[in-house]
């Protein structure tokens, strides 16, 4: 983003404060506007001739250039994996809790690996939890394994919608 004195060109397409278009004028003429008004001189892109150029809030240019580096930043970074642990015997209450742990975590961009502990002849019992749990949490993320039955337990990864 290029502001005030860094801008180059001879020649600006000013846009006002509250969007107003203030016509084309010379840069240094722009530059005295903007300091009468105590505001900050934006160009908003160097591919047209001449450049549009905007009237923004002293510091708003420089606030709205963080944020955007911040949201970029943000969707850049892969989605975490979480995991939940779970028992087959689990209470309903506590099953409704972990539900809801899920939820917030798809609802945060990342994922979830739900883990069921098996000992004994529990794999039949885990499976259902799992199948019960996607089923539930089908409107928040997508699955991207099947449930998986490994030795001492059954688990799934659902991903964010």
């Amino acid at each position: 983003m290029i502001m005030n004195e860094k801008i180059k060109a001879s020649e600006v397409h000013v846009t006002g404060i509250q969007g107003e278009d203030l016509g084309v004028m010379s840069t240094k003429e722009a530059l005295l506007l903007a300091k009468q008004l105590k505001v900050d001189l934006v160009c908003t892109s160097l591919m047209s001739s001449p450049p549009p150029c905007k009237l923004i809030g002293a510091g708003q240019a420089k606030q709205e250039a963080m944020q955007e580096k911040q949201q970029a930043r943000k969707r850049e970074q892969a989605p975490k994996t979480k995991e939940l642990r779970l028992t087959p015997h689990i209470e309903d209450h506590d099953l409704d809790t972990k539900r809801q742990q899920a939820v917030r975590i798809l609802q945060g961009g990342d994922a979830v690996q739900l883990v069921v502990k098996i000992s004994g002849k529990e794999g039949a019992q885990a499976k259902a939890l799992l199948e019960e749990l996607v089923k539930d949490l089908n409107a928040y993320g997508r699955k991207q394994t099947g449930i998986q039955l490994s030795g001492k337990q059954a688990s799934v990864q659902l991903d964010p919608l």
